[in-house]
């Protein structure tokens, strides 16, 4: 079995978007594959099918019922803020050890590869006292960062390496995904992240013209051990 958390720069780079091409990749070659999304917020049971979640659970293949919901996203929220803020709002608080008990059991379940998505950012706060990096350090997995291809993406990109590094967490990839709009060159951003940090693998994802049987999807699974 192989794990992997898919983390990002921030929100809205393309996490579930990557996540789900990597879902598609493994099982358009017969590969076992399995994914969480244990924190939603922003999360409208009435466009559930728009959810990460519901992206996801039609990667996978399986029905978008509320069974199936919970089962890989049992923390969702309806505001669309940081996830102690969003929780805050309904009078609630996510449990951390619970989140880490949760992720840890389906490690131990999962007989293929796991992908388990986080929320927003590398430095967003989960609760009073931890972040998306406690919850990577404490799980000790492998990591995909997700950045964009935006002006200010590099400087970005390379702050949050330096959070994982500080807690040697196992950052294997990072995946540019091309921002809409924006009049950086994809490859160029490529070349400057790999530059200053040439031990990981850097790959670029036109997210603006693929589908989910690009080649850069295989390129980032073998990226990450998963194939």
């Amino acid at each position: 079995m192989t794990a992997i958390f898919v983390t990002a720069t921030g929100t809205d780079i393309g996490k579930t978007f990557v996540t789900s091409g990597l879902i598609r990749c493994l099982r358009n070659r017969k590969k076992d594959v399995d994914a969480l999304k244990p924190i939603v917020s922003g999360f409208d049971p009435a466009h559930a099918g728009d959810s990460d979640s519901g992206v996801l659970l039609r990667a996978l293949g399986l029905p978008l019922t509320d069974e199936e919901i919970e089962d890989i996203s049992p923390w969702r929220f309806s505001a669309p803020l940081s996830p102690d803020m969003a929780a805050r709002h309904e009078a609630k608080e996510i449990d951390f050890e619970q989140l880490l008990s949760f992720c840890e059991t389906t490690i131990e379940e999962t007989e293929g590869a796991l992908l388990i998505e986080g929320v927003g950012g590398v430095m967003v706060p989960l609760d009073q006292s931890h972040t998306v990096l406690d919850w990577i350090a404490e799980l000790g997995m492998p990591t995909i960062m997700v950045v964009g291809s935006y002006l200010g993406s590099i400087s970005h990109t390379l702050t949050a390496a330096g959070a994982l590094d500080g807690e040697d967490c196992d950052l294997t990839t990072i995946v540019v995904s091309e921002t809409a709009g924006s009049h950086v060159p994809l490859y160029e951003t490529v070349a400057t992240i790999s530059r200053f940090l040439p031990a990981i693998e850097v790959i670029a994802l036109p997210r603006l013209e693929v589908g989910a049987d690009h080649p850069a999807f295989e390129q980032i699974a073998k990226s990450a051990g998963l194939l």
